[in-house]
């Protein structure tokens, strides 16, 4: 089982203005597959605060899979994907490619989403939309090659190559 952190991006959310249904959606999904949440934030649209809980979930609290929803569209407030990779060692580009690919079949409003992926030291970071519907969508399209990228990036030092 892998550790997992949910960070809610969201201006209302964070003002108290609007109850935030994503990260909850998100926490639910992700204890199905079987994680622990072990940490949840809620923080405005705003780089450096973003910034600072995905770099406590990597530096701090040594969190496998960090995800983020909200602020991954075209409002000039969505400034997730701009943190994600200011804190990002490594970009995993892969991961919102296949989020993107698998959201076409259903919107071609998917090809708006700036969804970013990549790694922090032994953490993962995903970006999701903050729609309840596309994060369903989103993270049902990778979450079952996750724990394989986890295990390779947390575990045992392998190649690769070896794998069936």
């Amino acid at each position: 089982m892998y550790t997992a952190a949910v960070i809610t991006v969201s201006d209302k959310g964070f003002a108290g203005e609007r109850v935030d249904t994503g990260g909850p959606l998100v926490c639910e999904l992700l204890k199905a597959a079987g994680y622990e949440v072990a940490y949840t934030a809620l923080v405005p649209d705003d780089i450096p605060q973003i910034a600072e809980q995905l770099k406590k979930c990597a530096d701090e609290l040594d969190i496998a899979l960090a995800v983020t929803t909200g602020g991954t569209g075209f409002s000039p407030r969505d400034v997730t994907p701009e943190a994600t990779i200011q804190v990002c060692e490594r970009l995993a580009p892969g991961i919102p490619e296949a989020m993107r690919w698998e959201s076409m079949k259903i919107t071609n409003r998917a090809m708006l989403s700036r969804a970013q992926a990549g790694i922090r030291g032994g953490t993962l970071i995903v970006n999701l939309p903050g729609s309840p519907k596309a994060i369903k969508e989103n993270l049902e399209a990778v979450l079952p090659s996750l724990d394989h990228g986890l295990e390779m990036l947390r575990g045992p030092k392998r190649d690769c190559a070896e794998d069936k």
